[in-house]
C-alpha cells in the first residue's frame, strides 16, 4: 500500500506536519507521501469528499477540527468529549476521527520535563479548540485544578461547566505548576505581565512554534520558568496519531528531533 497522507486547514503553507509524516513513513518502512491542503471554514463539504477520494489518512488543523466531527462515521472517546478531531482515517469505506492534541500535550510535558500533571494546578490561556483539547486531557490525567483565562466568555463558561475541577480565571489556585498559552500570536497584548503564583517552580508552555521563542515565553524564562514552545506538543500528538493510523508505536522524542 502507498499511503496518501496530508494536513488540511488554513493556513498550512508552513506546516511541519508533512515532515513528520515523511519521517514516520521512513521509520516504519512504509511507502507514501504527505502534502498540504489549504481548506477554510467554508470547505466542509470539500473536506469530506477529498478525504474519501484522495487520502488514506489526514491531519486536520483549524478551522476544520469541528467539521471533522460532523463528517466521520465513528469517533474516538476524546473526539466525542471535545467535539473536535485532528486525525482522520479511511478504513474499509468508513471514515474514523480521533483527537490526539490533548494527550499529545500531556505526553510532551512528560517527555520534555519528566513530569506528570496528576495533582497539578494549571492555568490555560485561551478557550479555543486547542485549549478545549488540552483541558480535557488534563482533567482525565488527574489535575487538581485548571483555571481558564479567555476573552470569549461563552467558551470559558462552556469549559467550566463541563468539568468539576475547571474554573474561570478568578478562581486560580496558587502556586501555579503549569501555565500554557494557547492564544494566537496575532491576538496577544504586548507587555503582558507574569501572573501571580508563577515562578521558578512553574513550567510555561507556549503552543505556538513560530516564532520559536515568543515574547511571552521569553518573559516567563526571565522569571525563572522552565519553558517550551509548541514543537513538543506537535511531535507527541503526531506520535499518537501515527500509532492510531498504523497500530505501530512511535516515540514522540524521536519525531521532535525531526523538526527541532
Amino acid at each position: 500500500m502507498i499511503w496518501r497522507l496530508g494536513i488540511a486547514g488554513s493556513p498550512v503553507e508552513h506546516s511541519l506536519t508533512p515532515q513528520l509524516h515523511d519521517a514516520a513513513l521512513a521509520m516504519v518502512g512504509f511507502e507514501g507521501s504527505s502534502r498540504r491542503v489549504e481548506l477554510g471554514a467554508k470547505d466542509k463539504t470539500k473536506l469530506n469528499k477529498m478525504m474519501r477520494k484522495e487520502f488514506d489518512a489526514l491531519s486536520v488543523t483549524m478551522p476544520l477540527k469541528g467539521f471533522g466531527v460532523d463528517i466521520c462515521d465513528e469517533l474516538d472517546e476524546a473526539a466525542v468529549r471535545t467535539q473536535s478531531v485532528n486525525s482522520l482515517l479511511m478504513r474499509d469505506g468508513r471514515l474514523f476521527g480521533a483527537s490526539t492534541d490533548g494527550e499529545g500535550f500531556v505526553s510532551a510535558l512528560r517527555g520534555q520535563f519528566d513530569t506528570g500533571v496528576e495533582g497539578a494546578h494549571v492555568v490555560v490561556l485561551g478557550a479555543g479548540g486547542a485549549a478545549n483539547a488540552i483541558v480535557d486531557a488534563l482533567v482525565h490525567h488527574g489535575v487538581a485544578s485548571v483555571a481558564v483565562h479567555g476573552r470569549n466568555e461563552a467558551k470559558v463558561e462552556a469549559l467550566v461547566a463541563r468539568y468539576q475541577n475547571v474554573y474561570d480565571f478568578s478562581l486560580t489556585y496558587r502556586p501555579v505548576d503549569v501555565i500554557v498559552n494557547t492564544t494566537p500570536i496575532a491576538g496577544r497584548v504586548d507587555g503582558a505581565a507574569v501572573m501571580q503564583g508563577v515562578g521558578a517552580h512553574t513550567i510555561a508552555v507556549d503552543i505556538t512554534y513560530e516564532p520559536r521563542m515568543s515574547s511571552w515565553r521569553e518573559l516567563h524564562e526571565r522569571s525563572g520558568c522552565a519553558s517550551a514552545n509548541g514543537l513538543g506538543m506537535l511531535a507527541y500528538q503526531a506520535a499518537l496519531q501515527l500509532q492510531w493510523w498504523w497500530d505501530v508505536p512511535f516515540d514522540g522524542a524521536k519525531l521532535l528531533e525531526v523538526i527541532s
